[in-house]
């Protein structure tokens, strides 16, 4: 499984890093950036958490 930020969505709230900063993070231009490359079975759920936090609706968890 892997994520996907849409950066034309993404306004750089922050909530993602916040639930999951071992998976997400603001970049220097106020956008989620992923840490990791492939989602583990065991950082699944803390990416759903972060997906769900985005209040726009940016991150999405796609099968790899």
């Amino acid at each position: 499984m892997i994520i996907e930020v849409d950066r034309a969505v993404c306004e750089g709230h922050g909530l993602c890093e916040q639930t999951s900063p071992e998976i997400f993070e603001v970049d220097e231009e106020g956008y989620s950036r992923v840490l990791v490359g492939e989602i583990t079975p065991d950082l699944r759920a803390a990416a759903e958490s972060g997906a769900r936090a985005c209040p726009v609706a940016a991150l999405f968890l796609l099968r790899s």
